[in-house]
């Protein structure tokens, strides 16, 4: 059985260090499994399971690290705005995965 924390981790393409920041923990309590004081990880988990299921794992991978409205929203994850990166799951579900600048192809 693959643990909430891997799962999440996969899902959003995050590293391990990543991981340990966004949920306030160190190592060693990921790797024993240790994470049912973190509230943050199921709420997490819920927050994300629609745009995985409707974007894939790969797509929310890359608009998590994409510039939005708000910023990336890996740097709310970072920074435990956890309010902020809601607001961005709700922007990817109400407008889509949008990339800007480049040029129009011709």
């Amino acid at each position: 059985m693959i643990s909430p924390a891997v799962t999440l981790m996969t899902r959003l393409g995050l590293s391990d260090d990543e991981l340990c920041e966004i949920l306030d923990v160190d190592p060693i309590a990921v790797i024993t499994g240790e994470l049912d004081h973190r509230p943050e990880l199921p709420i997490l988990l819920a927050l994300t399971n629609e745009p995985a299921a409707q974007l894939g794992d790969e797509t929310l991978q890359r608009w998590l690290r994409s510039a939005g409205p708000a910023g990336r929203p890996v740097d709310l994850l970072r920074a435990r705005d956890f309010a902020g990166f809601e607001d961005a799951v709700e922007v990817l579900a109400q407008r889509g995965f949008v990339l800007r600048g480049g040029r129009p192809r011709q």
